[in-house]
């Protein structure tokens, strides 16, 4: 089940964050149902063969979310997950900002606004290559303040580049706040079809919405698509969900169990909401 994977990427994000560096905990947490759904149920890749020319690419623009990332990929074979324990430490690959000497990171990526201007020009490569193959921009709703990111957008809508996804992880707060104190982003959906895309919101944590948005993707023909995927920053710690706090975290031995505790409640929580809606279904 795709709960399950996401729940195992969640763990080894608390694990990296209770390495002696930390992590970008927040933003990474929020991410992991929309990373899981793309390389799980939507997204042509093969972990054995991570440059294939035919796979989907994926770039994380939100490059501080790059826990969130190398989590999936591990989750999802493309390498041994035990590797993982080396994040943070010297010479390790698994650096603070996604590194392309990981199997399955594309781009370096990290400094904000930076992605989507890449995945046009990927669109547009495989436009040019007669590829059919899609691109995936995961942007942070904070980064849409950056001007590149909608010179992006307008580029994309006049070349119509329908192979084109953007996903924005919408979890309201930015390092500073929240994103409505710092520079109002909203109408947001107003904004995107401004620039010539197609618009779909949904429930960033909801993995099926998630696959059934995703999947159908390009949603009209000749026109970019981007998910507005809302979300909670810090998703499965209850104690700093929805907290600007969560934004970088340096897990202490006791945090640490702290939080693989909240994880495993989380898990109970869920399995007994699951059998109780099943009995519900098999009653009526």
């Amino acid at each position: 089940m795709s709960e399950d994977h996401a729940r195992r990427a969640r763990e080894l994000i608390v694990q990296m964050c209770a390495n002696p560096e930390g992590g970008h905990l927040g933003g990474s947490m929020s991410l992991v149902e929309i990373l899981v759904t793309l390389y799980r149920d939507v997204m042509r890749i093969d972990p054995r063969r991570p440059g294939d020319p035919d796979r989907d690419i994926l770039l994380l623009s939100k490059g501080h979310g790059a826990i969130g990332l190398y989590a999936a990929l591990a989750e999802r074979g493309f390498f041994p997950e035990e590797l993982l324990a080396s994040y943070g430490a010297p010479d390790s690959l698994f650096t603070a900002h996604p590194n392309p000497a990981v199997p399955g990171v594309e781009m370096p990526t990290g400094s904000l606004g930076h992605g989507l201007p890449l995945g046009v020009g990927f669109a547009l490569a495989a436009r040019l290559d007669g590829s059919d193959r899609r691109c995936f921009v995961v942007l942070g709703d904070g980064e849409l303040q950056e001007g590149s990111v909608w010179e992006a957008a307008m580029a994309a809508g006049a070349k119509g580049l329908d192979r084109l996804v953007a996903i924005v992880d919408r979890n309201g707060l930015q390092i500073s706040g929240d994103t409505e104190d710092t520079v109002g982003l909203e109408p947001l959906a107003d904004r995107w079809r401004a620039f010539g895309w197609t618009v779909r919101e949904v429930d960033g944590h909801d993995t099926g919405r998630l696959r059934e948005a995703l999947s159908g993707a390009p949603h009209t023909p000749g026109r970019p698509t981007v998910l507005l995927a809302n979300t909670v920053k810090g998703k499965g710690l209850p104690y700093i969900e929805g907290q600007a706090r969560s934004h970088y975290v340096k897990l202490t031995e006791r945090g640490h169990r702290r939080a693989r505790a909240a994880l495993l409640r989380g898990e109970r929580t869920s399995g007994e909401r699951t059998r109780g809606e099943r009995t519900r279904t098999e009653t009526t």
